[in-house]
């Protein structure tokens, strides 16, 4: 392995775990993106000519208080540098996708962050918790420019060509606080 690849595995997780904050483009701009990444996956392999590597196998990536589990992520990006390292295009996640923030939890079968659109989505059975309020739905988009998130309960195109479950509403439950 060269030393490019090597830089490029840094920028890489960075990259998964700065996009992967499912709770909300609010929560996002909380968290450090310049903090140092510590990553465990039980086979990294880098695709240098094909722009991409391959984390798979218990991936658990964190970043400040952040925490990305996944059974395998990928990283597409170029070999255009941005501050010497290759620039992250997208990073897919698969295979029970859990996000993890001081007080908030998403979990789905798939995670997509699109870095030049700016946008974050999970999809496939995703449940949003915080505290002891909950959300379930097919498809929860975050659009990190305007600061909107979406749930809602239909269809999707997943990874690899598979499909979520069709229809589907929006449940949940928020709890309210006892009255004195």
């Amino acid at each position: 392995m060269t030393m490019r690849p090597l830089f490029a595995l840094g920028m890489i997780v960075g990259a998964a775990l700065s996009a992967a904050l499912p709770a909300g483009a609010q929560a996002l701009k909380n968290h450090n993106t310049d903090a140092p990444v510590d990553f465990a996956a039980d086979r990294i392999e880098v695709q240098d000519k094909a722009n991409r590597a391959v984390f798979s196998g218990n991936v658990h990536a964190t970043q400040g208080n952040m925490i990305l589990d996944a059974a395998r992520m990928t990283v597409a990006y170029t070999n255009q540098k941005s501050a010497g390292n290759p620039s992250v295009q997208r990073v897919d996640a698969s295979g029970g996708v859990t996000v993890h923030s001081p007080d908030q939890t998403a979990r789905g079968n798939f995670g997509i962050y699109d870095l030049n659109r700016r946008i974050i989505t999970l999809l496939g059975a995703v449940t949003l918790i915080q505290g002891s309020n909950t959300v379930r739905g097919g498809r929860l988009v975050i659009d990190l420019n305007s600061g909107r998130s979406v749930m809602d309960g239909s269809a999707v195109a997943g990874a690899a060509g598979t499909t979520t479950s069709a229809g589907g509403r929006v449940t949940g439950r928020f709890t309210v606080p006892e009255r004195k």
